[in-house]
Formats: structure tokens, C-alpha cells, sequence
């Protein structure tokens, strides 16, 4: 399975469109339609409600995305942000340093240029007037707002150490090689969320969410196959960490990260504390002590785990003498739960439909197709996952009763109206057979 198909079908079907097409295209920037923003924002409400919702040792935030300036300093990212940048004298394209080897262009063969330092962070200005006001940055990683507010949320949530902050928001880099769909943007989502521990715990909380995450990808239907969990060699290692191990996926372009678990030390909060001259350390009622915590830190991106959601999906097989295309999604996780169909569009069944859309449609994303044979409907929806049909038929008009078909096997079974609505759930929140 290639990329090509992945990118075709999420054209197609409403799952993805390229930032400013009409223009030509923005490069990186990709905008989520219909479909995708609803797996998009599934993918995340599954996140926040195994890492916030669920558990009494997390709570969450929602951060500004400009923050003071000294906020990346303390943090090291004006200064420490950067990578090697080459740029060939004759096709005039640019590359990472440390991707290419050499002194020759890869693409034509052309001279490269010496290396030299490029900012990843995007500067913008705050105040009426560019000269006269003050420079700000997107921020590169929402972790920042987090610890700056860990004493406000220490202090409104009552929460004790271990304990957690979750946040979801955007983040911006100036990739200087973006690429592969919507696995490297320049303006993307991350799910990240800083567990706060005492020193001398760290490691064992550190094995701790490597199990805990990975297990999250496999409940919602990654195939362990495609997984793997990789420890970063110490020259890898970001100036801020102990250690790191990524959560790697088998994307069709190569194993590549889907999401990293670090533990980061007491590097930030001690940052911070020296920086903004505010005492950042944790007071421990038990030990009668304070200390800054050292936090292990889970940070996914939403829409790297949204891309392999989708790759991981997506299958071929023949049903009826034809070859069809399934995306077969965690229920929790398709755009759409059931699609309704009247077998006919006459005889009252169109009617009936509507009437049963509306009843589901109150308790779940729903769709509604009457155009083209039964089998072609059925083909639609499952090239955008939805795992549920129901279709209205004679029958239907004569007793209540609609057929009820899974995505997965095909197989149909014959329901009244009045209990779709609680087998659709019952099936939504089953274990997912994978």
C-alpha cells in the first residue's frame, strides 16, 4: 500500500485537501474536510478522555499560543531550536544538514553550500507597529504553558505529586524539509501531557507510560506489528532529557515517530524558576521538604496519530465479485457511526429513513445516502469507515424492522427501530477484534 492511495482517497472522500488549492497549494499546510476533521476530532477525545478523563491524577489546560519571550529562553529554544541547513547552488533546494551526505546536492549533484544554523521557531510582532513593537514567537511545543502554570494548577486543583497536566493545541515549526502527507506540517496539533514525580521515582514512571501509551494504540486498533518502541542513543538525546523512547509506526515511506515518552528531569521547572525569580518548587507535606520534580512527558501528534489510524485502516478485499476499499476504523474513532439507506426511493421509504437518520443522528454522527445501488452506498461508506449501515426496506413498512450490516464482515441482522439506537453503542464500545 502506498502513500499515493492514502492521499487519493482522503482527496476523494473528504478526509484531507491541500491548504489553499485554489491558489496553487500552500506547502505542508493541509486542511481537514468533512470526514477528517470528525476522525481528527476523535482521535483527540480518545486521547483526552484516557489521559484526562478517566484518571484522578491528570488534570487539563488550555495554554495561549503566544507566551512571553522569556518563556523560550529559559526554556533553551531561541538558543538551542535549530538545525544544520544546506542549500545547493543549483537547483537552489534546501536540506537538513544531517540528511544528507556529502558535499552534493542528492537531488541534482549540484555544490551544496557550508551549514549554517536555522530557527525553527515563527516570529511574529506584537503591537500596532512592527518597529516599534514587541517580537513574540508561535510556540513550537505546548509543554511550555504547562509549566509556566504549574503552581496555579497546583494550587486550584489540590492535586499531590505524581500527578499530571494534560493539553491538546496547535504548535509551529519552520520545517525546513516538510513532507509525507500529514505526518511533518509546519502548523500542527499536539496531545502532550507532563507527569510530575518525585526525583528518584522518574524512572520507574518512565516505564510506566512507555507501557501505558503504547497500549493506548493497540486498544484503538493499531496492528502491534506496525508498532515498535525505540530507546534514543545519548548523542539523540534533547538537552532537557535523561532519556527518550519513541513510539515508532510503520508508515508506507518507513518507521518513523508517532509519538516520544521523555523524561525530561527538573530541567524546566528549574529553568523557569531561575528565569522568572518565581519559586517553582513543590513543597512535600510528607517529607516536610521542597524540591523540584522531575516529569516524564507523553507527547503525541494528533494528526501523525490521525495519519496512521488512517494508514493502518485502510484494506482491500472483494465483496460480491468486486474489489472494495475499507477503512476499518475503531468504531470510536470512524468519522461516521451508521449511514441510513432507503432500498427504494419510493413507497413511503425515503420517509421512514429520514425519520430513522434523525433518531440516530441525536446520539451520533450520522449520513443519509439514496443515490446509486444498495452495494455502491454500501461501498461509499466503507471508503470513509463508517462501520454501520441500516437500510430501510419493504419490510421495514410493514413491521419496524431495518437491517443492521457490519463493515467488517458484511454480515446483516434484522433489528426493530427501537433498539438500533442501543446495539449501535453496544457495538461502538465493544473490545475491538483486530
Amino acid at each position: 500500500m502506498s502513500m499515493e492511495k492514502i492521499v487519493n482517497l482522503a482527496k476523494r472522500r473528504g478526509f484531507a485537501f491541500q491548504s489553499s488549492e485554489i491558489y496553487g497549494g500552500l506547502a505542508s499546510c493541509w486542511d481537514y474536510g468533512p470526514v477528517g476533521v470528525e476522525l481528527k476530532r476523535n482521535v483527540k477525545n480518545a486521547w483526552w478522555r484516557e489521559m484526562a478523563q478517566t484518571r484522578a491524577d491528570i488534570v487539563g489546560i488550555d495554554c495561549s499560543i503566544l507566551m512571553h519571550p522569556r518563556v523560550w529562553e529559559a526554556s533553551g529554544h531561541i538558543e538551542g531550536f535549530t538545525d544544520p541547513l544546506v542549500d545547493c547552488k543549483s537547483c537552489k533546494q534546501r536540506f537538513r544538514a544531517d540528511h544528507v551526505s556529502g558535499d552534493r546536492c542528492p537531488e541534482c549533484g549540484g555544490e551544496l553550500t557550508e551549514a549554517r544554523q536555522f530557527n525553527l521557531m515563527f516570529k511574529t510582532f506584537m503591537g500596532p507597529v512592527e518597529d516599534t513593537a514587541s517580537t513574540v514567537f508561535l510556540r513550537p511545543e505546548t509543554a511550555q504553558g504547562i509549566f509556566v502554570n504549574f503552581q496555579n494548577v497546583l494550587t486550584t486543583s489540590r492535586q499531590k505529586i505524581p500527578f499530571g497536566i494534560a493539553q491538546i493545541g496547535k504548535s509551529f515549526r519552520n520545517e525546513i524539509t516538510p513532507g509525507n502527507f500529514l505526518f511533518r506540517t509546519r502548523e500542527f496539533e499536539q496531545m502532550e501531557m507532563e507527569f510530575f514525580v518525585r526525583p528518584g521515582d522518574d524512572d520507574r514512571w518512565f516505564a510506566y507510560w512507555q507501557d501505558e501509551r503504547l497500549r493506548w494504540y493497540l486498544r484503538y486498533g493499531i496492528r502491534r506489528e506496525n508498532l515498535r518502541l525505540r530507546l534514543h542513543t545519548p548523542d539523540e538525546l534533547a538537552h532537557y532529557a535523561k532519556s527518550c523512547v519513541d513510539i515508532e509506526y510503520h508508515f508506507p515511506f518507513g518507521w518513523s515517530e508517532l509519538e516520544g515518552i521523555a523524561n525530561r528531569t527538573d530541567f524546566d521547572l528549574r529553568r523557569h524558576s531561575e528565569y522568572s525569580g518565581k519559586d517553582m518548587r513543590y513543597f512535600d507535606e510528607e517529607a516536610r521538604e521542597r524540591y523540584f520534580p522531575y516529569i516524564i512527558e507523553p507527547a503525541a501528534g494528533a494528526d501523525r496519530a490521525t495519519l496512521a489510524f488512517l494508514v493502518d485502516a485502510y484494506s482491500e478485499d472483494e465483496v460480491e465479485g468486486e474489489t472494495r476499499a475499507v477503512l476499518r476504523f475503531h468504531p470510536r474513532l470512524a468519522p461516521i457511526k451508521a449511514a441510513v439507506f432507503p432500498l427504494l426511493r419510493k413507497d413511503g421509504q425515503p420517509e421512514r429513513a429520514l425519520e430513522v437518520r434523525d433518531i440516530l443522528g441525536a446520539h451520533f454522527p450520522v449520513q443519509y445516502d439514496q443515490a446509486g445501488s444498495i452495494g455502491r452506498r454500501y461501498r461509499r461508506q466503507d471508503e470513509i469507515g463508517t462501520p454501520f449501515g441500516v437500510t430501510i426496506d419493504h419490510q421495514t413498512m410493514q413491521d419496524q424492522t431495518v437491517t443492521l450490516r457490519d463493515r467488517d464482515t458484511t454480515e446483516q441482522v434484522r433489528l426493530p427501530i427501537d433498539r438500533l439506537v442501543d446495539e449501535i453503542q453496544r457495538r461502538i464500545e465493544a473490545p475491538f477484534p483486530r
